[in-house]
């Protein structure tokens, strides 16, 4: 392995463990929910990152269904599939989607939709992969002003590191307006297209652990790199910024809000 491939792999891994028990894992059940995932169903997950929504509904489909899984990140991939083999892990992006026409009776995504470049196309693929009548359920984040724990964070980097390191954490919120959420659904040609708006609860072990995954992780991954000076000031603001969200035992707990979308081919 490559010391690229063996950093974007350690980096999935820190993902893996730290974001998705601190934010993803609790939406998948509801995403299955919506779904209507059961039983003997083929389901695919469409940008599976490391594969937390797709493990859950290996459990829910049994024997007779199965999971598969697409993401184009490698690093994401190698660790979706050393943590569950069972699941069919394949490289592709949403707006290709590397399956057969009709291949599945339900496809999801988990917070990944904000990121596509080209959303009708994806949401074409999505439906293209689905079985006639088959679901569809996708989840993203509400709009930053309704997950204020980030939108705090966001107001001490506007403050501190600059405004380019505020966009980098508004971005996973970009596609929080309900309409704009059911536009490329509806342009695609997608039927029964509902939105549910849910809350859910965000858990880091303390302020440092969740700006600091920002700080070092997802803004450089964004192309804002900071010095250690800014990135001090900024944990220390963003320690005061936080406070109302710490628990007695130094934790850190906050609520969070997305929607739900759920729509049929």
């Amino acid at each position: 392995m490559t010391d690229p491939a063996r950093e974007a792999v350690e980096a999935a891994r820190g993902y893996d463990s730290l974001l998705v028990p601190a934010l993803f894992r609790e939406w998948s059940t509801p995403v299955l929910d919506a779904a209507a995932v059961k039983e003997g169903d083929q389901v695919l997950d469409v940008a599976c990152g490391t594969g937390v929504l797709a493990r859950t509904a290996l459990a829910r489909v049994g024997k007779q269904g199965a999971v598969t899984g697409v993401d184009p990140a490698p690093g994401m991939r190698a660790v979706a599939e050393e943590t569950e083999p069972r699941v069919t892990w394949i490289e592709g992006a949403a707006e290709a989607l590397p399956v057969e026409d009709g291949a599945f009776d339900v496809v999801v995504s988990q917070f990944g939709m904000m990121f596509f470049p080209d959303r009708v196309q994806a949401a074409r693929e999505m439906l293209r992969a689905l079985r006639p009548a088959g679901r569809l359920a996708v989840a993203v984040w509400d709009e930053l002003k309704n997950n204020p724990a980030y939108r705090d964070e966001v107001e001490v980097l506007d403050r501190v590191a600059g405004r380019a390191a505020g966009d980098a954490v508004r971005i996973p919120y970009n596609l929080g307006d309900v309409d704009e959420l059911r536009g490329p659904f509806a342009e695609a040609g997608a039927h029964d297209i509902e939105v549910r708006t849910l809350d859910g609860i965000g858990r880091y072990a303390n302020v440092r652990t969740m700006v600091g995954a920002d700080l070092h992780g997802w803004l450089p991954l964004m192309g804002v790199h900071l010095d250690a000076d800014t990135i001090e000031r900024t944990l220390g603001e963003a320690e005061a910024a936080l406070a109302p969200y710490l628990c007695e035992d130094g934790s850190l707990r906050f609520p969070t809000r997305a929607h739900i979308l759920t729509a049929r081919a």
